[in-house]
């Protein structure tokens, strides 16, 4: 009997591992803007001149602002675009403020490809730092190269940072870090940041052993989901267990042997199904631990990419 506990219980084991969840979380960390965060950014460009105010492409460029400021987007850009339409070929400044306003409306409406088209196909592309809001596009560049799976590309971007705006570069390689999850990225931080450690130390205090969710589920169904604190799906799975397994010693006794099997086949999907789910679970929780914890840190130190633009329309 106890050999036979003991194959058991190393089959369990086994068999758990078989199932095992990755322990890297994958946290899902964004800012969405507000309408009074956008009418609070200055506009580092020139104000329209009488004369540019009475033309018709600057009024489409005055409603285009309003427009923005609301955070209506999807008429600011196609009122954006009828001033590039209108506005003579001279005017090569403006020109590049509008493509620049229509890219940033793109951004902040969160349609990245847009804003990587818009870059690539308007004079944006042949922008430098004299450009009054170049040191926004590169930020506006880097985070949209990343929303769209481009890491070359952001990568190039954010050396690029690095190199012409040290601070902002440092900020955006902290930002990532924390929106990303690496935690052993974080650790190695230099200097040593002690709002990190604290972080770091407050989280693995409090995080879920997923090895330990799994093998709580494997020794006894529901067991796992209990551990993480989700007692509804905790009873579920006991019971559900339970009633299979009896079912199949029932079957099993009465040599029923086809109910029997079939019996056990289902149970067996929802005994190793359970095993994972109870580390899919106890990932979550990390996840969602992880979230609460950086996501104040990233907000207050404004270190999400969007709270690091300086200027708006």
């Amino acid at each position: 009997m106890r050999k036979t506990t003991l194959f058991l219980s190393i089959l369990l084991v086994i068999n758990a591992g078989c199932y095992r969840v990755p322990d890297k979380i994958e946290p899902e960390l964004s800012y969405t803007v507000q309408d009074r965060y956008v009418q609070n950014l200055p506009t580092i460009f020139p104000p329209l001149s009488s004369s540019e105010k009475g033309t018709g492409w600057g009024q489409e460029y005055l409603i285009g602002i309003t427009f923005a400021r609301q955070l209506d987007f999807y008429r600011a850009i196609t009122t954006f675009k009828r001033a590039l339409i209108l506005i003579p070929q001279a005017k090569e400044d403006r020109i590049l403020q509008l493509n620049y306003f229509i890219l940033l409306s793109y951004y902040l409406g969160e349609r990245y490809h847009d804003v990587i088209y818009t870059f690539e196909n308007s004079q944006l592309k042949q922008a430098s730092t004299s450009f009054p809001a170049y040191h926004d596009l590169l930020i506006l560049l880097y985070e949209s190269y990343q929303e769209i799976g481009d890491e070359t590309q952001a990568r190039r971007i954010l050396e690029h940072i690095k190199h012409t705006y040290p601070d902002t570069g440092a900020d955006l390689t902290l930002s990532e870090a924390l929106r990303e999850g690496n935690i052993e990225d974080l650790k190695e931080i230099t200097p040593p940041n002690q709002e990190i450690e604290t972080l770091i130390h407050s989280y693995e205090l409090e995080r879920k052993s997923i090895s330990k969710a799994q093998s709580l589920n494997a020794v006894i169904p529901g067991a796992g989901y209990l551990y993480v604190g989700q007692k509804q799906s905790a009873l579920t799975a006991f019971l559900l267990n339970g009633l299979f397994i009896a079912a199949a010693v029932h079957f099993f006794n009465k040599k029923e042997y086809a109910a029997a099997i079939i019996t056990t086949s289902f149970e067996a999907g929802w005994y190793f199904g359970g095993i994972y789910g109870a580390g899919e679970a106890a990932k979550l929780y990390n996840e969602r631990l992880y979230e609460s914890k950086a996501c104040r840190m990233l907000k207050r130190d404004n270190l999400f990419p969007v709270l690091q633009i300086q200027y708006g329309f």
